[in-house]
């Protein structure tokens, strides 16, 4: 696994990642680490590799923007100064120009979202051992109704900068698409943006798969 002993991994991003995570420390006991796929991953590494001792640390905050971010990269990110960075933002960035479309001053627009982002790249990954950027999605499976177009727009902007800066890259909508075919969006996340259990798994197995997770270790020791 890609994660070595004694690391820490800070993940960070809106409510998907937040899920009622402790503040303003998202890490401990008593459900600290929150509902959502941030304490399934800290589950799943406890588990199965018990002896690497990976500090999992949420730093998820509801509603979120990557402008939001950018505000507080200095205190949540930078002074933690974890080994492994997860990023996954964006869904605001794009829900606020259908949920909102009025108030404009809430929409954050493609390209203040890719300019945000690379700075963000650019100051973190050499200070990591690690950075993984995660797609936004939306659980629509009609790819030509507006906000699921403007959200695969915002993954091309995350997958373009994991390849530039050579990041790891966890397509969260390819995730659930593969899902959706079989399950109604509703299945996932009542409003297809906040997952159910199902959909935080979902979101879980992607990024475990990308940082070399094994599941069944039996076959390698």
């Amino acid at each position: 696994m890609k994660i070595e002993k004694g690391q820490k991994l800070l993940i960070i991003g809106d409510s998907i990642t937040d899920c009622d995570r402790a503040k303003p420390e998202g890490e401990g006991l008593f459900g600290a680490l929150g509902n959502g796929y941030v304490s399934y991953v800290n589950a799943l590494l406890l588990a199965v590799y018990p002896e690497l001792g990976i500090r999992v640390v949420n730093k998820g905050i509801s509603g979120n923007t990557v402008r939001d971010l950018k505000n507080r990269w200095q205190d949540d990110v930078m002074e933690q100064e974890p080994d492994w960075l997860a990023i996954m933002i964006g869904i605001n960035d794009v829900w606020r120009q259908y949920d909102v479309p009025f108030i404009k001053e809430k929409h954050v627009y493609i390209e203040e979202y890719e300019e945000t982002l690379r700075k963000l790249v650019i100051e973190t990954k050499p200070k990591v051992k690690g950075l993984v950027l995660m797609t936004p999605f939306y659980l629509e499976t009609n790819e030509q109704d507006q906000m699921r177009k403007t959200m695969d727009k915002y993954g091309q902007v995350v997958k373009k900068i994991a390849e530039e800066y050579g990041c790891l890259f966890v397509d969260s909508q390819a995730a659930f698409n593969e899902v959706l075919k079989n399950l109604y969006p509703a299945a996932l996340a009542w409003d297809r943006v906040h997952p159910s259990p199902a959909g935080h798994i979902v979101l879980a197995k992607a990024f475990l798969k990308e940082i070399g997770f094994k599941w069944d270790r039996s076959k390698l020791d």
